[in-house]
């Protein structure tokens, strides 16, 4: 059964997908080699590309939603509210991820779940800012971290903290541009604020892997070998496919399985 409100919804965060907190361009590339492939409602072509992209990275939200919108559209609904839901755990404030569901949700016949789902998307849809439409307010946090994105490639580290300093006084809830900051402070040598961002992250989503792998780099770098130890053991379990993790623990001379 075709659902044109998932075509629609992709649409309308299709250019966010593809640049939001990403510095690897083939990961960039392979994102929208999916989108392209929706596109023309090649709908399982677009499912294994998302999902290839997702070994790699886990934590992309956006990935997650359109992977959501894969399986629904080819009919695997249950499948498709996990997508949606792993979504929205990754980034709470993600209202089209909330949007998805509660439609979704309403199609299984949970019309209690749905109005939930539903009436926090139409809380989230003007974000942090009120003065700002969703698709405006995202567009333009969007912006900014691409630009961070590009200054942090550069090695301009500075400019790149003030770049998602700007893109997350937009959207704060942004989770994943929010650990891209604590990176360029990282860069800067500024641990103890970047600690504390990472910490913000980690707070409202334990399984960040992303988060939790730069926060062993500041507990590594401060001296806490053992707790640098313990989190990048942490983000190999959550994200098994992050061999950023293994090779952190390689270079303290840790070997996963390792007694």
């Amino acid at each position: 059964m075709r659902r044109p409100w998932m075509r629609s919804a992709l649409r309308d965060t299709a250019e966010t997908v593809q640049v939001q907190g990403m510095t690897d361009e083939k990961l960039r590339d392979q994102i929208a080699v999916g989108v392209s492939a929706f596109e023309r409602e090649a709908f399982e072509q677009a499912l294994l590309t998302f999902e290839a992209a997702l070994a790699r990275e886990p934590d992309f939200p956006d990935v997650q939603n359109k992977r959501g919108l894969c399986l629904a559209m080819m009919g695997r609904a249950e499948e498709a509210l996990e997508a949606f839901e792993r979504a929205v755990e990754i980034a709470p404030n993600y209202a089209e991820a909330h949007l998805n569901r509660g439609i979704l949700l309403q199609e299984l016949g949970r019309h209690e779940d749905a109005h939930a789902a539903l009436r926090q998307a139409s809380k989230l849809d003007h974000g942090e800012r009120p003065d700002l439409p969703s698709h405006v307010g995202n567009q333009i946090a969007v912006g900014h971290a691409n630009l961070g994105d590009l200054y942090l490639v550069a090695d301009h580290a500075d400019e790149a903290a003030r770049e998602y300093c700007r893109a997350l006084e937009v959207r704060p809830g942004y989770l994943d541009i929010r650990t891209k900051y604590a990176e360029a402070l990282i860069e800067l040598g500024e641990l103890d604020r970047a600690a504390e961002e990472l910490r913000f992250v980690l707070d409202r989503n334990e399984r960040f892997a992303a988060a939790r792998l730069r926060y062993g780099v500041v507990l590594h770098r401060t001296g806490d070998t053992d707790g640098a130890i313990a989190a990048w053991e942490r983000c190999m379990r959550d994200a098994p496919g992050d061999m950023r993790a293994r090779a952190y623990l390689a270079s303290v001379g840790v070997r996963p399985g390792d007694e």
